[in-house]
């Protein structure tokens, strides 16, 4: 089977990322091949992770100590209290910096351990192996980390890139369809906001990628894996043009937060959600013209999940909603910056409203239906 090398070359950091089938077990092979050394381990393991797939990694990582700690993941538990947790295991078992931190898990395992990582001596090192699709495609790759707090999501974090990252097409296997469609929505919002070739290439093969079919599956991982790469490494802090990965993201986190971070919708969902809250907006502001509009929300909708916000808000949720939208990092005033679709391929950064103008959006949307 075809074996993907993506290199990003960031200001901070040089690390490769490696896609395919099956290979966590080749994953001491694929260290010693990419120079990557330390004695002692600690693995980060996301208790959803099958028991096989933990035992085929525990087998094919060489050190002289490995340590399991496992990780509920969610995102009530993406806090200080599990990365304290990880630190006191940390200095439990004299770490330095030339050992490792191995997260094998989804987006929330990875956020959490590499924030661990970034902050335990001032940073030792780092590898993630994401287990989701979500993960593999996005957060991954990027080097941000962080954790939620009483006042939103991913406030408190780090930029801290990996020294490598494992991404076996094999693990998403054991994941249920909701999930696999949670991570497409970060495949698709790739290509909203930078290819419309690619946005082409899925609406062809999306049933394809969807069942995670070979070649497909592994293209559009490594598109997607490649159009983050190329804006990681022109902006990697996030200054200006890294903001268009947050295609969505404004709307969506105010989504999470709002319901308490509830399994009623989880982290991609609320992408796909806030895409459609995006292209929403941005029709109804005169950006985005009618047909490719109606393309992205009919390639959304062929994915058969709500896409309405009256499935989950009702209008006293929107006090809740605005109130979050303001706490974005992004916001460097007192308006809301959105990130906004031009066309199919291309976004527009440093937009702001005021909350009167968001909240009479969602009252309009909420009277939807």
């Amino acid at each position: 089977m075809k074996k993907y090398k993506i290199i990003v070359k960031t200001k901070s950091k040089v690390y490769p990322i490696i896609i395919g089938k099956g290979i966590i077990s080749q994953t001491s092979n694929i260290l010693k091949s990419n120079n990557i050394n330390f004695e002692k381990c600690l693995i980060v393991i996301d208790s959803k992770v099958p028991r096989e797939k933990i035992n085929i990694l525990k087998k094919n990582i060489i050190s002289k100590k490995k340590i399991i700690h496992l990780f509920n993941a969610s995102e009530k538990n993406k806090n200080m209290k599990n990365v304290n947790l990880i630190l006191n295991k940390l200095f439990k078992f004299n770490f330095n910096r030339n050992d490792c931190i191995i997260s094998f898990g989804g987006g929330i395992t990875g956020d959490v351990s590499g924030f661990a990582a970034s902050i335990f001596k001032r940073g030792l090192k780092f590898i993630n192996i994401p287990t989701t699709l979500l993960a593999q495609v996005d957060s991954s790759i990027g080097g941000k980390t962080g954790v939620n707090n009483n006042y939103g999501k991913n406030l408190i974090g780090s930029f801290m890139q990996p020294d490598l990252v494992i991404s076996d097409v094999n693990i998403l296997d054991s994941l249920p369809r909701r999930e696999i469609v949670c991570g497409y929505g970060e495949v698709l919002k790739h290509t909203i906001i930078s290819d419309k070739k690619k946005f082409n290439y899925l609406k062809k093969n999306s049933s394809k990628i969807l069942n995670l079919k070979s070649p497909f599956i592994e293209k559009a991982i490594s598109d997607s894996c490649k159009i983050k790469k190329n804006i990681v490494q022109l902006d990697e802090k996030e200054k200006n043009l890294r903001k268009i990965l947050n295609l969505g993201h404004t709307f969506a986190h105010a989504y999470e937060a709002t319901l308490s971070y509830s399994k009623k919708l989880n982290h991609g969902e609320a992408v796909i959600l806030g895409i459609v809250s995006s292209a929403k907006f941005s029709i109804q502001n005169n950006i985005l013209n009618k047909n490719d509009y109606n393309q992205i929300l009919m390639h959304i909708e062929s994915l058969k999940i709500p896409t309405n916000l009256n499935f989950y808000f009702k209008k006293n949720n929107i006090y809740s909603i605005i109130k979050y939208m303001k706490s974005d990092k992004k916001n460097n005033s007192a308006k809301i910056n959105l990130i906004l679709i031009k066309k199919i391929g291309k976004v527009i950064l440093g937009l702001t409203f005021d909350q009167s103008k968001i909240k009479k959006f969602l009252v309009k949307e909420l009277n939807n239906l």
